[in-house]
């Protein structure tokens, strides 16, 4: 039987590893013992007991050649479970199955999160696509077809902290050629040979809560004339609450 003193020990124990993972949460990059020291105010033998038990449970893992601390493979899976939980993510992800078997695309359902937008569902197209994109890929706001709709259809207070400081100044005008068009694509920029297209799922006040993307090595896909685009930002429409402009 575990004592109300053991109990209370335990609690503890699970505060300060919050704690520490807090610190890796808001960091940017990896840290070392002594860097995380200084941001939990842990001393270095307390503080690398606690590394090492979040290390083994996937937590964090440890770089080999710097030996720097790093969010784990469990921390990932956590993260990615919680945001496709979205009621947005969940709704949208039922529309996907009837959208490739018409375009034949293969889709992915991203949201925007802590480190920018991030892939959390993908349905398979007719022609496989072999790609290094996966669940868990975070896509770059400004080159990816995918950040560029929520870089569009985001508040500025989430997706800046996301961009370079030397990149910042020429996000406003990609925005506004973006929000007017709606939607977004990529002729094979981003990943040679792949070609993306991608539109926003939006909430009442015209943001976007996930972003949908078709993507596929036929270049036809990225025609504005052609079917596919209508189709995806029809399908977004049908799970959007805001309404189209214009």
């Amino acid at each position: 039987m575990v004592s109300e003193s053991e109990e209370r020990r335990g609690i503890g124990s699970v505060d300060i590893a919050m704690t520490v993972l807090r610190v890796f949460a808001a960091a940017s990059e990896p840290l070392t013992l002594k860097e995380v020291g200084a941001r939990t105010g842990m001393s270095t033998s307390k503080l690398h007991r606690y590394l090492s038990s979040l290390v083994a449970q996937g937590m964090l893992r440890q770089r080999e050649r710097s030996g720097r601390y790093d969010l784990g493979p469990f921390a990932s899976a956590l993260g990615i479970s919680a945001l496709a939980r979205n009621d947005f993510v969940n709704e949208t992800a039922a529309i996907l199955p009837d959208l490739v078997d018409k375009v034949g695309a293969t889709a992915m359902l991203s949201v925007l999160g802590a480190s920018g937008s991030t892939i959390v569902r993908w349905q398979r197209g007719r022609n496989h696509v072999i790609t290094t994109l996966g669940l868990g890929t975070v896509l770059p706001l400004l080159t990816s077809a995918t950040g560029q709709v929520f870089l569009a259809f985001s508040a500025d207070a989430l997706t800046q902290p996301l961009l370079p400081k030397e990149q910042r100044s020429t996000a406003p005008m990609l925005k506004d050629r973006i929000q007017k068009q709606g939607y977004a694509m990529a002729g094979g920029n981003f990943i040679p040979g792949l070609y993306a297209i991608a539109a926003p799922v939006t909430n009442w006040q015209n943001e976007a809560e996930a972003v949908v993307t078709l993507i596929s090595t036929d270049p036809d896909l990225t025609n504005p004339a052609g079917p596919a685009l209508s189709s995806l930002k029809a399908a977004c429409q049908q799970v959007s609450l805001a309404q189209p402009k214009g």
